[in-house]
C-alpha cells in the first residue's frame, strides 16, 4: 500500500493530508491562532468543586474554564508531580477551592466544553511515553512478538532506574530499535521534565508551563511506522526544521522528506481541496448510486445508509447487502477523514441473513484497522443499528474550518414563510388587545412579505376588519426568513 503525506504551511495555517494509494484519508489542520492544546502542561487554580459530580473545574488561562475528574487525579494529591499509587476518593478530599494543581490537557476543548484535564502527566517522545507519576513499564499491543516486549521492557527498566525513575510506555515506533536509542528518549524526557519541574517551582503568574510541539514536529514524532513512503513539504523553512528534526531523532525517515517547490498547489495533486469539501457534506454517494447521510451533533454522530439508485442484479437482499459492505468501508474513510469521535450510531439498511450481517460487522472492523484512533465496536442491536465509539482527542474537521448557521442557530432548517405569516398575525392579534394603535407596520423579509401580500392578502383584509385599523408592511433586507416586528404607527 501507497502512503505519502502532504503538508501545506502558510503563516496563518498548517494542513497535513494523510494519503493511501492516492486517497485522502485523513486531514489535520492547525490555525496559528488556535494550536491544539492536548499535551500541554499548565498551572491551575481550583475555581469550583463539584461534589456530585466528582470532578472540578480550574483556571488555567483559557476562554473557558477545565474540568477535571476526580478519577485524572494522581495519587489523591492533585498535583501530579509526586508519585505515588493510583486511586480514586472524593473529590471534596482531593481538591479545594483555591487550590494550584499542576494539570495536562487530554482533550482540547470541544464545542462548548472546556478542555478536559489530567494530573496523570505524560511526556511523549519518538519511541517513549514518559509517565513520572508512575513507575510501570509497559509496551504497546501493537509489538505483538513476546521476546521483542521483553527485550524493549529490559532495556528501558534498567537505563531509567539510574537516570529518570518514573513510569514508561514503549511506542509501536521503538519496535527493533537498538538499546542506545532508547537511552537518548529516557536521556531526552528526564530533561524535558526537570525543566517542567523548575518551572513549576519558580512560581509566578503565567499559566503555560510547557508547550507540546507544532502540529508538523508532532506529526514526524508521531509516525509509529515505516510505510510512509514520502512526505512533500511546500515551505522550504519548513522542510530544513523537520529534515533536521527527522535526521536527529528518525533517521530512516529523513530521505523520505522533500520539498515540493511545484508550481501547482501541494493539495491540488491527488484533489486533496476537492475532498475536503466533499467532507463537510452531509451526503456521501457511493459507487454503487447508494448513499450515507451524516449527522454530527454535540451528543452522538448518526450515519444513515440508503440504497438510492442501487437496484442489484437479483434480488433485494442481495441489494442492501452489496450496499452495506460498501457502505461500511466508506464510513471508516468518514470517520477518519472527518475526525468524528464519541458515540457513533450508524443505520445500516436492515438485513434478514445473519451471515451478511456478521460480514458487514466485519468488514468495518476491518476497514477501521487502519485508523489510529482507538474504535470499539458493538454488535448489530435489537433495532438494526450499529453502536460505536471513536476516541476524541480534538475538535472535528466540521468544527474547526465552520461555525453554526447564524439564520438557523445550527439546526439546519428554518420556519416556513407560512409558518412566519402565522406567527405575525398571532403577534398583530396580541399587540391590538393590549394597545391603541392608529395602525400598525409589519417589518419582515421578502419572502414573508410576498406571501403576506399575495397568498395571505386575504387573511389580512380579514385581519384588518376585525381590529379595526389598518396594517401595512416593509421589507427589511437583513431579516433572516424567521425575524419580523410588529411595530405601533
Amino acid at each position: 500500500m501507497s502512503e505519502e503525506l502532504l503538508i501545506n504551511i502558510t503563516p496563518q495555517e498548517t494542513r497535513i493530508a494523510y494519503v493511501e494509494n492516492g486517497m485522502l484519508q485523513e486531514v489535520h489542520v492547525e490555525r496559528a491562532r488556535k494550536r491544539g492544546l492536548v499535551g500541554n502542561i499548565y498551572r491551575g487554580k481550583v475555581v469550583r468543586v463539584l461534589p456530585g459530580m466528582q470532578a472540578a473545574f480550574l483556571e488555567i488561562g483559557l476562554e473557558r474554564t477545565a474540568f477535571l475528574h476526580a478519577s485524572d487525579i494522581l495519587n489523591g494529591e492533585g498535583s501530579g508531580v509526586n508519585g505515588g499509587d493510583e486511586r480514586t476518593e472524593q473529590i471534596s478530599s482531593l481538591l479545594r477551592e483555591g487550590q494550584e494543581v499542576i494539570v495536562q490537557v487530554a482533550k482540547d476543548p470541544l464545542g462548548t466544553k472546556g478542555a478536559r484535564l489530567t494530573t496523570h502527566i505524560s511526556i511523549p517522545s519518538r519511541f517513549l511515553v514518559y509517565m513520572p507519576g508512575s513507575d510501570h513499564i509497559g509496551v504497546s499491543q501493537r509489538i505483538e512478538s513476546e521476546e521483542e516486549r521483553d527485550r524493549l521492557k529490559n532495556s528501558v527498566r534498567d537505563y531509567a532506574a539510574e537516570v529518570a525513575p518514573g513510569g514508561f510506555i514503549i511506542r509501536t515506533a521503538a519496535e527493533g530499535v537498538e538499546a542506545e536509542a532508547l537511552e537518548r528518549d529516557v536521556l531526552f524526557l528526564n530533561k524535558l521534565w526537570t525543566e517542567v519541574q523548575e518551572r513549576v517551582k519558580q512560581g509566578g503568574d503565567e499559566h503555560l508551563i510547557h508547550e507540546d510541539m507544532p502540529m508538523v514536529m508532532r506529526t514526524m514524532r508521531d509516525i509509529a511506522d515505516e510505510d510512509i513512503e514520502k512526505i512533500s513539504i511546500d515551505s522550504r523553512e519548513t522542510f530544513q526544521k523537520v529534515h533536521k528534526f527527522a535526521t536527529k531523532f528518525i533517521t530512516p525517515l529523513a530521505e523520505r522528506i522533500h520539498h515540493y517547490s511545484g508550481e501547482r498547489p501541494i493539495f491540488d495533486i491527488y484533489g486533496v481541496e476537492d475532498e475536503i469539501q466533499k467532507a463537510l457534506e452531509r451526503k456521501v454517494t457511493l459507487k454503487s448510486g447508494g448513499y450515507l447521510i451524516i449527522d454530527q451533533t454535540e451528543a452522538m454522530t448518526t450515519v444513515d445508509v440508503n440504497t438510492g439508485a442501487f437496484v442489484g442484479h437479483r434480488n433485494l437482499e442481495e441489494t442492501i447487502f452489496k450496499t452495506n459492505l460498501e457502505a461500511a468501508q466508506a464510513i471508516a474513510r468518514q470517520l477518519r477523514l472527518r475526525n468524528l469521535g464519541g458515540i457513533i450510531i450508524i443505520d445500516f439498511i436492515d438485513m434478514d441473513d445473519a451471515e451478511h450481517r456478521r460480514q458487514v460487522l466485519r468488514s468495518l472492523e476491518k476497514s477501521l484497522e487502519r485508523d489510529h484512533a482507538k474504535t470499539h465496536i458493538s454488535e448489530v442491536s435489537a433495532l438494526g443499528l450499529v453502536q460505536m465509539t471513536r476516541k476524541r482527542t480534538r475538535e472535528s474537521l466540521e468544527h474547526v474550518l465552520c461555525e453554526s448557521c447564524p439564520t438557523c442557530n445550527g439546526r439546519g432548517t428554518l420556519k416556513t414563510p407560512e409558518t412566519v405569516c402565522f406567527e405575525i398575525f398571532r403577534e398583530i392579534m396580541r399587540e391590538a388587545r393590549q394597545y391603541d394603535a392608529r395602525s400598525m407596520l409589519v417589518l419582515a423579509s421578502q419572502e414573508v412579505v410576498d406571501m403576506l401580500l399575495d397568498e395571505e392578502s386575504t387573511s389580512v383584509a380579514e385581519l384588518e376588519e376585525f381590529i379595526g385599523r389598518p396594517i401595512n408592511f416593509q421589507v427589511e433586507s437583513l431579516y433572516t426568513q424567521e425575524q419580523f416586528d410588529v411595530v405601533l404607527m
